[in-house]
């Protein structure tokens, strides 16, 4: 077994889940989508995008450049949570700032799903 394959799938497929975690839930209620699991998703991801770093083949310049969309998406979505909250104020964030927070993040779901596809149809087609 590879243990760097393995180290990045699990980083990966973690990105991915921990992403719907938060993605998960009315997109109008904020209290659904809990910060933490945003923070956790971000970091998670950004891991994910530094073993990205050493493949050189085109299949990785697509995974790298999957978890760079994703990175990105999580980060706006944090920085819109926290604008929300302690730029603009207010007792409770608006229903716009909390569908883009969360649409946000599906963005970042989608390109995480995208990247799994192709790291688990790159194994499929590696030999033994």
């Amino acid at each position: 077994m590879n243990l760097h394959k393995i180290i990045s799938g699990l980083f990966f497929t973690l990105a991915m889940t921990l992403n719907f975690g938060f993605f998960y839930g009315d997109p109008t209620q904020l209290i659904e989508h809990s910060a933490y699991e945003l923070f956790a998703a971000i970091v998670v991801n950004l891991i994910a995008t530094v073993l990205k770093l050493g493949d050189r083949t085109q299949l990785g310049a697509v995974l790298l450049a999957t978890s760079i969309v994703a990175d990105i998406q999580l980060i706006a979505s944090a920085t819109v949570w926290a604008f929300a909250e302690y730029v603009i104020g207010g007792s409770s964030i608006g229903m716009e700032a909390t569908t883009a927070i969360v649409s946000l993040s599906g963005g970042a779901l989608l390109a995480n799903a995208v990247s799994v596809i192709l790291f688990v149809g790159d194994t499929l087609k590696s030999k033994r």
